[in-house]
């Protein structure tokens, strides 16, 4: 149970992997002692993501994927999560769990979502190339223009929410077979990061540090997954201009913790 000004909540960490068995464990370890569950989604791996996953996390829920991407990774981590806090993170070793606190104490203090920044005072990054951080940058200002958001990093997955933001979130049913859904992709964390705006929820932007990651290669592809990135922005548009109303400007968080910067709402 995570404790703030006391008051106690539960917290569930998903991760989505697929063939991390050399960066999971250390990943697993680093989790703060008040994770009460750890929802393991794994993609059809190869390795033994599984099996080392379930010699450093014992107590682990594991969920097999039905589809293929991320997006349906993590889509299956939110259905079998049963905390009142729920936390993202990737199985590469690039975020760090030790930040978990700074993204629940919003949460605690009564925002609905909590968005990592690695483009605020504190965040920052080992990993990004200067054309990645170009077309992040590109698909802030659209996503901010169209949205009225107040995004500084977009394309950034370390996240964490209330349960009740789930259902805002609107995404496809993670088990059911067939050809990959829309969302299903990289492109989830776009397409969630504008719902939550839309559905008017309120969101936090708190400072994250992006490592690289520990051993292995990136599923990311800069190009696909970037135009992949810019047709969920329009098509979240088209299909959803009409329930976009007049957001305020962002107020910061109180109490950021001990080694952040204050966060900031996004909207």
């Amino acid at each position: 149970m995570f404790e703030h000004n006391g008051v106690a909540k539960s917290v569930t960490v998903v991760v989505p992997a697929r063939n991390e068995a050399q960066n999971i464990g250390w990943v697993l370890d680093n989790l703060p002692d008040y994770v009460d569950e750890v929802v393991l989604v794994d993609g059809s791996s190869v390795d033994d993501t599984i099996e080392v996953a379930r010699e450093h996390r014992p107590d682990l829920t594991l969920v097999r994927q039905t589809r293929r991407g991320k997006g349906n990774a993590l889509a299956a981590g939110f259905e079998a999560a049963t905390s009142q806090l729920i936390v993202m993170i990737d199985a590469d070793g690039s975020m760090h769990p030790a930040e978990i606190t700074r993204f629940l104490e919003p949460l605690a203090e009564g925002a609905d979502y909590v968005k990592g920044s690695r483009f605020v005072t504190g965040g920052g990054s080992d990993d990004i190339t200067a054309l990645r951080k170009a077309g992040n940058w590109g698909l802030n200002v659209l996503t901010n223009v169209l949205f009225r958001s107040r995004y500084t990093d977009l394309c950034y997955g370390y996240n964490a929410f209330t349960r009740d933001c789930v259902e805002a979130f609107t995404l496809a049913p993670a088990h059911e077979k067939g050809a990959g859904r829309y969302g299903d992709g990289f492109e989830i964390e776009t397409m969630i990061n504008v719902r939550v705006v839309l559905a008017g929820l309120d969101v936090v932007e708190v400072p994250s540090y992006e490592y690289l990651r520990r051993s292995g290669e990136s599923n990311l592809n800069t190009f696909r997954d970037g135009f992949r990135v810019l047709g969920t922005i329009l098509r979240e548009r088209g299909q959803r201009a009409r329930r976009l109303t007049h957001l305020p400007a962002p107020r910061p968080a109180e109490a950021p913790s001990e080694a952040a910067a204050p966060a900031a709402r996004t909207r």
